[in-house]
This record gives structure tokens, sequence and C-alpha cells, in this order.
């Protein structure tokens, strides 16, 4: 017998991601870690421009926020440890000023609307099925901002509930931007709080609604990323410390398999050519005076004004500015 593990094989995508494809990232920290990917490569992508959220109802509030371009108010904050926060934001939003929070939360808006109208790709990755529902209001929170538990009622969604949110949603979606991809995934990150079986019925409750939404909507798909870490890898030598995040292997093998599924061979070669120059640009010499290292930053300029000439939509002005100022 050769082979000893169960891979996963993931069907390229039609529709591939170019160079200068507008993406947007949304949901748990799993989709920070692919959006982050998208950084490195110097792709357009926005990743959860509201903050890391973790349920399919807080991923719709926010969704729905971006496509109405909501402006949010003092109304809408609250004020808790000394900070303005917003139940609908991440703690990074949070601020001692209510007119810099509000600020801060209504740019961030505003710049999503027009990234969201013009996406090509909608990636939403949900965590998990429960929710923290406010008491006092009613309010399903993206973030408790460190409330007492006493505040809030928790309760786990059901699939109907969420089917019913994402069939209303993606129609208003489609009509907003008739253009863009949706694809679903599921965070492998286990909430081990919630118990093994508690993490099961929650991933199952993801999956399952996730599964009729995708056969209702041509445009909606899924990505396998809960299968890929929980079947294909299936080893704790993949996991963090905690045991229960991926850890860099793992996530490194579960990008191998979103980049071959979803970005073109011309998209690939972007890539490599601008990892390279991440790793040129971030070169720190022994001798910035020396012949050898200002033969290498000429080399590095010429190198981007190529780059330039063949990905005009790409903007590497910042830098050549800062090679330009390197030159002695």
């Amino acid at each position: 017998m050769n082979n000893f593990r169960t891979e996963i094989k993931v069907e390229p995508f039609k529709t591939k991601i170019e160079h200068d494809s507008k993406v947007m990232f949304l949901g748990s920290c799993f989709a920070d870690n692919i959006g982050n990917k998208f950084a490195q490569c110097r792709l357009p992508a926005m990743v959860n421009p509201f903050g890391v959220i973790y349920n399919p109802m807080s991923v719709a509030n926010t969704l729905q926020s971006i496509i109405n371009n909501k402006t949010y108010n003092e109304q809408g904050l609250r004020f808790h440890n000394d900070l303005w926060l917003s139940f609908d934001h991440h703690s990074s939003f949070s601020n001692q000023s209510k007119t810099d929070c509000l600020q801060n939360i209504n740019n961030s808006c505003s710049q999503t609307h027009e990234h969201l109208k013009n996406s090509d790709f909608l990636f939403i990755t949900f965590g998990t099925a429960w929710v923290y529902q406010l008491k006092e209001s009613n309010q399903i929170v993206s973030n408790c901002h460190k409330y007492p538990a006493k505040s809030f009622n928790r309760y786990i969604l059901n699939i109907e509930e969420i089917v019913t949110t994402y069939k209303k949603l993606l129609t208003e979606l489609l009509v907003f931007n008739p253009n863009f991809k949706i694809i679903f995934t599921v965070s492998p990150v286990r909430h081990w709080k919630d118990g093994a079986h508690g993490n099961q019925i929650s991933k199952s409750t993801l999956l399952m609604a996730i599964d009729s939404l995708c056969e209702i909507f041509e445009s909606s798909h899924y990505f396998p990323a809960y299968e890929l870490l929980m079947d294909d890898l299936r080893d704790y030598r993949f996991y963090a410390d905690d045991m229960l995040h991926p850890n860099n292997t793992a996530i490194e093998y579960i990008w191998s398999k979103f980049e071959n599924c979803f970005l073109s061979q011309n998209t690939l070669e972007y890539k490599k050519e601008m990892l390279k120059l991440e790793k040129a640009l971030n070169h720190k010499p022994f001798n910035p005076k020396s012949e050898s290292h200002q033969l290498f930053i000429k080399k590095q300029i010429d190198t981007i004004e190529s780059l330039m000439l063949k990905y005009p939509s790409v903007s590497l002005f910042d830098d050549l500015k800062a090679l330009e100022a390197l030159k002695d």
C-alpha cells in the first residue's frame, strides 16, 4: 500500500482570479489567514474591514451595512471600560474619543462599500453557529467587548435560520453587484469551549446551510478548507500549540490548494514575481554604501520599472521612491 492518507482533490474553479481582480474576505480568523496571503502577493483584496466575525448572522449584518453604506451615529455606540465601541465591530475600532471611533467606523464602511460594489469575488468564512445576543436590545453581536456573560443570551442557530437570512441577503448582494462570485468556507478552527460534540453540531449546521445555499444560487460555491484540515491532513502535527488552530504548515497547504483552484496561470506568475520583489525589498545590507549594494538597488529599480510596464494597474511608486532615496 503506497497511500497512507486520503488527499482531497479540489477541482479548479471555472472563473479565475487575475492579478487585478478585486476580492473581499469576510468572516472568522481563517479569512484573515487566506486574505493575508493576498496582501503578501500584492493582490488587491480587502480583509475583514469590520474586524474578525465568527457567526453567520454577524457576517450578514456586516454585509447589510456595507451594501447600504450605513452611517453609524453615536446612538450605535456604547461606552465601556473607558472606551467607545460598537457591537458591530472588532475592538480595534474602539477608541477613547467618540468622534474618532465614529469616523474610523464610517470611513471603513464607505471604503468597503465601493470595494464590494466593484469586487469580482466575495469569500465568506463561517466559524461557528453559536451566537451572543445582547439581552437589552436582542442584537446579535459581532464582538462581546468583554461585557459580562450575563449581558447576553447564548444559543445556536439552526439551518433554516441561516438559509432564510442568506436567501434574502444573497439576492440583495447580486442586485448590488451582479458580477461577482460568492465562495463560502467553514473555518477548520475548532471552538473547543462548546466541547467536541458541540463543535461538531455547530460545524455541521454551517455545512448544511451552505450546501442548501449553493443549491439555490448558481453564483455561490464552496471551498473545502474545513475538510482539508480535518480529513486530508488529519494529524496534530498540523496544529498550533493550542491544538485547535492550524499551524503555518497547514495554512500553507490549504493556501496551495486555494491558489491552484482560484488563481490563473498569469496570476501565479505575478505572485512569484511579487514575492521575489518583496524578498529583495526586505534585504538588509551590511554596508548600504557599498558598491555591491548600490548595484543591487539599481537592479531592483530596473525590476520595478519593468514590472510597472508589465502590470500597469499595479502601483509600485512608493517602492520605487523608497529605493531612489537609498541611492548614493
